[in-house]
């Protein structure tokens, strides 16, 4: 993931100084044919990074990004193309401010619930584009599942704008079901790939160090292949192999101390 940080200064959702605590994810999308980061982020003058995120973005000519005072909504984050083509996520709420994105439903309203971002729609037909950026989707919401313990398969903890209508707490807006199934995917499928992700993300040195003991303490269990038994044998009979006690663990693999200690045994010979 490019995560890049341009908070929205200027909005009057960021102004309101509203916190939540975040019980779940809604994935946006914009239903414009513009793919571009720059038509929706644009830095403050003075903004501590405002050269470097111009440079990153572009300019928008047209200022109707939103990070200006007099718009009724605001996500916190968009996913879209930076100036030079390249798929990127520009966070621009702090991820616990209560944004403006869901409007209400009949059962209340996900702004008071879930955090929000927008994927930059284009004509909906590039799957190249549309893999990129739902691969960046899948791990920016699995980033913020796991700094916020939230479990993606639960019930409505990451849905779509669409669905948050189904359930009464936003208002009947289609997205992002008139997209996705166009490049065969569905929200059950981004629930699935962010479960995934959640588990690579998750990753720490000591986990995988405990897991790779116990894949070697299964191989080195496992019984020999058939088709090594005469050469076994011999190795055996010479003394080259010799094991750990009364293992030889023939299926774990060989350090390069292991090697040498046979190599020499051999030329003992």
């Amino acid at each position: 993931m490019n995560l890049i940080r341009c908070i929205f200064g200027k909005n009057d959702c960021f102004k309101t100084g509203k916190f939540i605590k975040p019980k779940g994810i809604m994935v946006h999308s914009t239903g414009a044919d513009n793919p571009m980061l720059r038509r929706y982020v644009q830095p403050m003058v003075g903004y501590a990074d405002y050269s470097k995120l111009m440079s990153l973005l572009g300019d928008n000519p047209n200022n109707n990004d939103w990070n200006r005072p007099g718009l009724k909504v605001c996500v916190h984050g968009f996913i879209g193309k930076l100036a030079d083509g390249k798929v990127a996520t520009v966070q621009t709420l702090p991820w616990d401010m209560r944004g403006w994105h869901s409007g209400t439903g009949k059962s209340g309203s996900a702004n008071n619930t879930h955090i929000s971002f927008e994927i930059c729609e284009d004509g909906l037909s590039d799957r190249k584009y549309f893999e990129a950026v739902y691969r960046e989707a899948v791990e920016l919401t699995a980033m913020l599942c796991l700094e916020y313990d939230l479990d993606p398969m639960k019930p409505g903890v990451v849905i779509c704008h669409s669905e948050g209508y189904k359930r009464g707490i936003a208002s009947n807006h289609g997205d992002v079901m008139h997209w996705f199934p166009k490049h065969g995917k569905d929200m059950d499928d981004f629930r699935k790939d962010v479960a995934l992700e959640m588990e690579e993300q998750s990753m720490t040195q000591e986990k995988f160090n405990e897991m790779m003991e116990a894949y070697l303490a299964q191989q080195a269990k496992k019984a020999p292949s058939a088709w090594s038994a005469k050469a076994r044998a011999w190795a055996e009979k010479l003394g080259i192999v010799k094991g750990t006690g009364n293992q030889l663990e023939y299926k774990r693999p060989v350090t390069r101390e292991e090697v040498a200690e046979m190599l020499y045994r051999f030329s003992q010979k």
